[in-house]
């Protein structure tokens, strides 16, 4: 798990899981080419997709081994990508791509060819024509469909004889879940357009606030802009089409300072739609603010290894539960020989402290205001989304449940996720924490400085902003998590003014670090981010108010021992601004 915030130029990146922190624009209501549910006329590839399903399951069906579900789905994406660094163009690029899957399950749901480790074995996935010519999307359907075939029995044929050499297993629970077969089709798709020449002028004009900064080593502006439109038909009855959109403005830069640590900022906003994006005048005034903690994080001193009280921003804090909390809470995280199953046998006892609640709502389209970037109607295994309460008041309820079953928990509750092309797991959607607790935001530092003189330390830590994290949950390895700050102060008890530090990473152990929350703020920040993890990359929120530790551990961060550059950055020629000569390692 692991959230990503580098790379701008090279597209949307991130592993399991670093979630870039996000600044969301307001949500407001976006126009429709059509009324919701209504029924597109003439859906030729749902037509074909649902004529070519039939066809095959009916002649698998007298296979041994044959398949017990078979189902189809297609993402429909189109959109635009515009990155620019310095005031000028380093991409333009608008798509169009329509993406194929077959899911297929060979056996029985007690025991089919996607158990354990085989999982991969349940879905082949390619492109679809981009036409709506129902014999050449129902060829590639059809070749998709043998090649899965051939892969999943050949995949049962291996489960059948490991079941057979091998010890019986702790989670006997079926491989698959029985669901009632879902009807819903929307085709009212946001009535956007991301206008290519106008958002090329914005990201040359954008990047172009980084040329008076000579410290600013590399920079980029990205925007993006993509619309899916997601069929999805199974040999149980279901019929789903369902759109989707992300509109996304994301703004990195970075420096080095004379010890060679690479220092990072980025920014984030999400809108519904880009008309709801921030105004320039916004935008400049960010840029202007990143490039001043970047100065001053390249004078700030390093950090120590430090294990003391803390107090974490709303937004940091909600990045810290994403990693540490979020995805132990995954279902398919509860079975299996190499799961850790931090919680799997916790349920109905206390896991958090007790004035704390934890909901997983992907039907919660907006918070404070704010978009939120895990909603969606339906998951990607054709099952309603819902709003889960996973924790209550400390209280472990519920996991994150895709249709892979676990132990007590036999049904899929419509967090089945994944990017197109890879299998569905239980993923997080719109993590949401709240607070029983809680003091006004404004007196948390002081009870930040209580806590430091109780515990008779020199100093405690705020932690202002993250720039990601990931976590550990297998148990061939510790069952540790590692959260990146980028804006890190030190809090002195005697009244010596604050002081930036760089260079440390929050570590530790979950259901330690979990407990050591004294008390929380009362405003709820949120991040919008995208979560990679074995079923891909897909786009996640948390929220959370601002918390205050009785203990939090940090290390210092691995660094590249690079020098700046020995020569200055160049001079502009049209920006005004002069190299100071001062940006590099050497004059």
């Amino acid at each position: 798990m692991k959230i990503f915030l580098r790379g701008l130029a090279l597209g949307l990146v991130l592993p399991l899981c670093s979630i870039p922190v996000v600044q969301s624009a307001k949500a407001t209501p976006a126009r429709r080419d059509k009324v919701a549910g209504e029924k597109k006329a003439g859906d030729v590839l749902l037509t074909t997709m649902q004529r070519e399903l039939q066809r095959a399951t009916a002649r698998l069906g007298h296979l041994d081994p044959a398949p017990y579900f078979v189902s189809y789905s297609v993402y429909d994406q189109e959109g635009s990508v515009v990155v620019g660094g310095l005031g000028s163009l380093l991409n333009s690029t608008a798509f169009r791509r329509r993406t194929g899957e077959v899911t297929m399950r060979v056996g029985s749901a007690a025991l089919d060819n996607t158990h354990q480790e085989n999982r991969y074995s349940g879905l082949n996935s390619g492109l679809i024509p981009l036409q709506d010519d129902p014999d050449a999307a129902a060829r590639v359907l059809w070749q998709l469909t043998h090649e899965e075939y051939r892969q999943a029995a050949q995949s049962y044929l291996n489960v059948k004889t490991a079941a057979s050499v091998r010890t019986k297993e702790e989670d006997t629970s079926p491989d698959f879940a029985e669901e009632k077969p879902q009807t819903h089709l929307d085709y009212a798709m946001p009535a956007f357009h991301l206008e290519q020449k106008d958002w090329e002028d914005r990201v040359r004009r954008y990047s172009g606030y980084f040329r008076k900064y000579s410290e600013i080593y590399s920079s980029a502006v990205m925007v993006l802009g993509e619309k899916t439109q997601m069929r999805f038909v199974s040999s149980d009855g279901a019929q789903l089409a369902t759109p989707g959109t992300i509109v996304r403005l994301m703004i990195e830069a970075e420096t080095r300072a004379e010890d060679g640590m690479e220092l990072l900022r980025v920014e984030t906003f999400q809108a519904a739609t880009p008309d709801r994006l921030p105004s320039e005048a916004e935008i400049a005034g960010k840029i202007e603010k990143m490039a001043s903690d970047l100065k001053a994080l390249r004078a700030a001193p390093l950090a120590e290894p430090f294990n003391g009280p803390a107090l974490l921003s709303g937004r940091a804090a909600a990045v810290f539960f994403h990693e540490v909390l979020g995805h132990r809470l995954e279902g398919h995280r509860q079975r299996g020989e190499q799961e850790g199953q931090t919680f799997t046998k916790k349920v109905n006892q206390q896991v958090l402290p007790q004035f704390l609640s934890v909901v997983d709502d992907p039907t919660q389209r907006s918070l404070n205001g704010m978009d939120l970037g895990g909603w969606y109607q339906y998951d990607d295994e054709g099952i309603a989304a819902e709003r889960v309460e996973v924790i209550k008041d400390g209280i472990l309820k519920n996991f994150l449940m895709s249709r892979m079953p676990v132990k007590d928990f036999s049904r899929s509750n419509g967090h089945g996720r994944a990017q197109a092309g890879l299998m569905a797991t239980g993923r997080q959607g719109n993590l949401i924490i709240s607070s029983s607790r809680t003091v006004k935001d404004a007196q948390l530092r002081q009870q930040l400085i209580d806590e430091i003189k109780k515990q008779g330390k020199p100093y405690g830590l705020y932690f202002e902003d993250i720039e990601g994290g990931f976590t550990l949950t297998t148990r061939s390895l510790p069952q540790s998590f590692q959260v990146l700050p980028v804006l890190v102060w030190k809090i002195y008890p005697d009244g010596r003014p604050d002081e930036l530090v760089r260079g440390v990473d929050i570590v530790g152990t979950p259901l330690a670090a979990l407990n050591r929350i004294v008390v929380t703020g009362e405003k709820t920040e949120v991040f919008n981010g995208v979560c990679g993890a074995e079923s891909g990359r897909v786009p996640v929120s948390a929220a959370a108010p601002a918390m205050l530790f009785s203990e939090m551990e940090v290390q210092k961060r691995a660094h590249s021992r690079n020098r700046p550059p020995i020569l200055p950055p160049p001079a502009w020629d049209s920006s005004g601004a002069k190299s100071s000569g001062k940006g590099g390692g050497g004059q």
